[in-house]
């Protein structure tokens, strides 16, 4: 049985910096991701980064304040999150893929987590 758990949310203030992890169990995904939805909001992509770590993808609102990467012997992938803002409050869920390079498809990722919440003061 296929199984994400996310950990490493909580609260954080504007302008510091939090860090994701996420370890699958079951089975190896060749992308893993981070989504997040805010209430209310569709969930939205956040980035994805391929198992052999060389395809990274993230969406513009996080691009030079987020960082994806994975340690493929834990199956386990971490988003190092600085430079936090009020907007970046959602609750964040990571997810497998078994396609090599998936992005924001939400189709193309068959493992989900239950999600850990992050919220930034202003």
């Amino acid at each position: 049985q296929v199984h994400l758990a996310e950990s490493g949310g909580g609260l954080v203030q504007t302008g510091g910096s939090l860090r994701l992890s996420c370890t699958a169990s079951g089975r190896t995904f060749s992308t893993m991701a981070w989504f997040r939805q805010i209430p209310g909001k569709e969930r939205e992509f956040v980035a994805s980064l391929s198992w052999s770590g060389l395809s990274t993808r993230y969406a513009d609102s996080v691009k030079g304040r987020f960082t994806i990467s994975r340690d493929n012997d834990k199956n386990t992938v971490y988003l190092q999150m600085n430079v936090l803002k009020p907007e970046d409050t959602a609750v964040y869920c990571c997810a497998g893929s078994t396609y090599y390079n998936s992005g924001p498809r939400e189709d193309e990722y068959t493992g989900w987590g239950q999600g850990t919440q992050v919220t930034v003061s202003s």
